[in-house]
């Protein structure tokens, strides 16, 4: 005898495709209601936005010319060469520290300048690579790179040829590297070897450290 047609019960897969369906309709309202208030902070909507962060007046003296700015303590000095001074020569490549890519000098020491504060240099000597040529007269450094060809792509080379500046005027102060074999001497003999030991917190990702050795030296050569 056949069942009355109310008291048929629903087939399985019926119920499987009600169940998956309201699976997916209360995921995709749960994600609805994250987004929104994303959604709304965007379009100001909503106001969702932290105070706005405490500005500090930094005063930079870079490449002899003064810049008044007013910064966020936490902005790198890296960042505030290229984005509120458009000097973008000194490049951001790992940002942490272990290229060179970034290093400018201060007080003419060569320092990462992506892992300093800006305002911890206010009135200090900034020379980026922008600074190192006299006019139209590349620096000493910069012409031996272009005749050895001490480059590929370019990217790290702003950051070696001021390391280069630096580790030369290092180098002429006495300061030895680990690789000195003789401390008692004045000042170390730039070999290649030194020259690699010295250099080796700039990277170059092209491998031309051959042809940069020997804008070094050549430099080197001329300033004697």
């Amino acid at each position: 005898m056949d069942e009355p047609e109310s008291d048929k019960q629903p087939d399985a897969p019926n119920a499987f495709e009600v169940t998956r369906r309201t699976v997916i309709e209360t995921g995709a309202a749960a994600l609805l209601l994250t987004t929104l208030p994303r959604a709304a902070l965007a379009t100001g909507a909503a106001d969702y936005s932290e105070p706005p962060a405490h500005l500090e007046k930094v005063e930079l003296q870079i490449n002899d010319q003064p810049h008044s700015l007013m910064l966020d303590p936490r902005t790198t000095l890296l960042d505030a060469l290229r984005e509120h001074l458009a000097l973008t020569g000194s490049k951001k490549g790992c940002d942490h520290g272990q290229c060179g890519a970034c290093t400018v000098l201060i007080d003419g020491r060569r320092i990462n300048s992506c892992l300093t504060l800006a305002v911890m240099h206010d009135g200090q000597s900034i020379t980026t690579i922008e600074g190192l040529a006299a006019g139209d007269e590349l620096h000493p450094l910069q012409a031996a790179f272009v005749e050895h060809d001490g480059f590929q792509c370019g990217y790290c080379t702003s950051g070696q040829i001021c390391s280069a500046v630096g580790m030369l005027a290092e180098s002429r102060q006495g300061m030895p590297s680990y690789v000195t074999e003789d401390l008692t001497q004045p000042a170390a003999e730039l070999t290649d070897t030194e020259i690699r030991e010295r250099m080796s917190g700039n990277i170059c990702r092209c491998a031309a450290y051959p042809n940069i050795v020997a804008a070094i030296k050549q430099a080197e050569g001329m300033a004697t």
